[in-house]
C-alpha cells in the first residue's frame, strides 16, 4: 500500500529527547492535575527548541491528551511552539464497569474506558477525537498504536491476514490524512520491531517508535541493521523504553514482567545489571545516563522517548542528551561481556 506522498524531514524536527506522557494517563500512579502542569511546564521549559510530546489515546483513556491539552492551555503555549504525537487505535467510551476493561490495573483512577478501532473509519474516529480532547491543540504525527498486539490476539493464520488488512486500512485513513495537510508525518510505534519492519514493507512511513526491543542490554544486530535501512530511507526512528521498562536503572520489572531473582532466567538479568552499576559507578556515570547514551547513538535514531511522573526529574532527562560518556567506558563494556 503505497501512497507518494513526500516524507517531511523529521530528523530536523525532532529534537534528542522526546517527552513520553503516559505517567499523564495515571500509568500505575494517579497523579494531581497540578503535578501534571508542572511536567508539562518543564518540558516546554528545558525543550531545546520546540517540545515534542508523544501520546496516545491508550493512555487513561485519553486522559494524557486531555492533560497535555489543558496543561498547554493554561501555560499559555502557543499550539506552533509544540509538536504532538498521537499514536491512534483506542477510542475514549464512558466507564461502565469498577474499573477500565481495556488494562485492568494498569492505569488509576479513571473516569473513562477505552474501546479498540484499528480500521479505516476506526483510525479517522479516534484521530479526530484525539484532537477534540486536546482542546486548542493537534496531533502532527500519527500512526496506529501497538499493531504487534492487535495481530497477536489472532487465533488463526486467516483471522490474522484479516487484522492485517485492518491495519493497511487504517494506514489508508492516514495517508489521506497527510494529503489533505491535516497531519505532517505517519508513523508506527510497536514492541515488536518485526511487525514494525513488515508494514514498512507496504506502508511509506515518516517515522517509527521501537520500543523495549533496542537498549544497551538487548540490541540484536539484525534490528541494529533494520534502524539503519529505516534512516537511510529518511524515516525518523524514535527510540522508547530505553531502561528496558525500568529494569536497568533499578525496577524489579524487566519490560514491565516482574522479575525473581531467584530463577535461572532472573538470576542472569540481575547479574548483568549489577556488573553494569558497578561499570557505571567506576566511571562516574550514572545507569540512567549510559542506557540513553547507547540507545540514541545508534545509527538512524534521532530521538530517545524519555518518560516521568516527576516534575523534577525532566530537567535531568533532558541533560541526558548532552551528558558525555567517555570511549573507555564503552571499551569496559565490551571487555566485561556486557555489550557486543
Amino acid at each position: 500500500m503505497e501512497n507518494s506522498n513526500k516524507r517531511p524531514n523529521l530528523g530536523h524536527q525532532l529534537p534528542p529527547v522526546v517527552f513520553g506522557t503516559s505517567g499523564l494517563g495515571n500509568l500505575y500512579v494517579e497523579l494531581p492535575f497540578e503535578e501534571k502542569l508542572a511536567i508539562v511546564g518543564e518540558c516546554i521549559k528545558h525543550a531545546p527548541g520546540k517540545a515534542v510530546f508523544d501520546t496516545a489515546g491508550k493512555y487513561g483513556a485519553g486522559l494524557s491528551l486531555e492533560s497535555i491539552g489543558e496543561s498547554l492551555r493554561q501555560l499559555g503555549v502557543p499550539p506552533s511552539d509544540v509538536l504532538i504525537s498521537n499514536k491512534l487505535g483506542w477510542y475514549q467510551v464512558p466507564l461502565t464497569t469498577m474499573e477500565p476493561t481495556f488494562e485492568p490495573g494498569v492505569w488509576k483512577g479513571l473516569k473513562n474506558d477505552a474501546v479498540q478501532k484499528i480500521s479505516y473509519e476506526g483510525i479517522l474516529a479516534c484521530f479526530h477525537q484525539g484532537n477534540a480532547l486536546l482542546g486548542d491543540y493537534t496531533a502532527q504525527l500519527v500512526s496506529v498504536h501497538d499493531p504487534d498486539e492487535y495481530l497477536a490476539t489472532a487465533s488463526s493464520p486467516k483471522e490474522e491476514e484479516e487484522l492485517y488488512r485492518d491495519i493497511l486500512d487504517a494506514y489508508r485513513a492516514l495517508a489521506e490524512l497527510k494529503a489533505d495537510g491535516k497531519v505532517l508525518g505517519i508513523g508506527v510505534g510497536a514492541k515488536n520491531w518485526k511487525i514494525i519492519q513488515r508494514i514498512a514493507n507496504d506502508v511509506v512511513l515518516d517515522w517509527a517508535m521501537i520500543a523495549n526491543s533496542l537498549t544497551v542490554h538487548s540490541h540484536p544486530k539484525a534490528l541494529v541493521d533494520f534502524i539503519e535501512e529505516l534512516g537511510e530511507k529518511g524515516v525518523a526512528v524514535i527510540n522508547s523504553a530505553v531502561f528496558n521498562g525500568g529494569f536497568l536503572v533499578g525496577s524489579d520489572y524487566y519490560n514491565y514482567q516482574l522479575i525473581d531473582r531467584n530463577t535461572e532466567e532472573g538470576s542472569v538479568l540481575y547479574a548483568w545489571r549489577d556488573k553494569f552499576w558497578a561499570l557505571c559507578a567506576k566511571f562516574d556515570i550514572l545507569p540512567a545516563e549510559a542506557c540513553f547514551n547507547f540507545g540514541f547513538n545508534i545509527t538512524g535514531v534521532r530521538s530517545v522517548a524519555l518518560n516521568t511522573t516527576k516534575s523534577e526529574k525532566v530537567r535531568i532527562n533532558a541533560a541526558m542528551a548532552m551528558k558525555d560518556i567517555p570511549a573507555d567506558f564503552w571499551r569496559a563494556m565490551r571487555k566485561e561481556g556486557l555489550i557486543a
